[in-house]
């Protein structure tokens, strides 16, 4: 499955649009990564245990995007939107949305 965030893919042709596909995930954070985040804000660097989240997530909400898409028969996700929200205080939601298409 070729998922790009571009509108076309070089050297192919756009078959037929078959529609919108998404891709959810929600992730509980926990006490734990809230404090360790909350000391990297004071003394600085990186929050590995956020960063693990949000690229779990992403892996998730994509995957669940392709499955979709795979269903439509599509061959490709073109103009693929990433969006990374807050729920509540302690959720961290990410969504994949693209649009399936048939190359070619």
């Amino acid at each position: 499955m070729i998922v790009t965030t571009t509108h076309s893919v070089p050297g192919r042709e756009v078959d037929a649009v078959l529609g919108l596909v998404a891709g959810e995930a929600v992730f509980g954070a926990n006490v734990f990564r809230d404090l360790f985040a909350s000391v990297r804000d004071i003394v600085g660097g990186r929050s590995g245990g956020y960063q693990k989240v949000f690229a779990a997530g992403r892996e998730s909400a994509t995957e669940d995007m392709i499955a979709e898409a795979r269903a439509m028969g599509a061959d490709a996700i073109i103009g693929v939107d990433l969006d990374y929200e807050t729920v509540g205080k302690s959720m961290l939601m990410v969504s994949a949305n693209g649009t399936a298409v048939r190359l070619r």
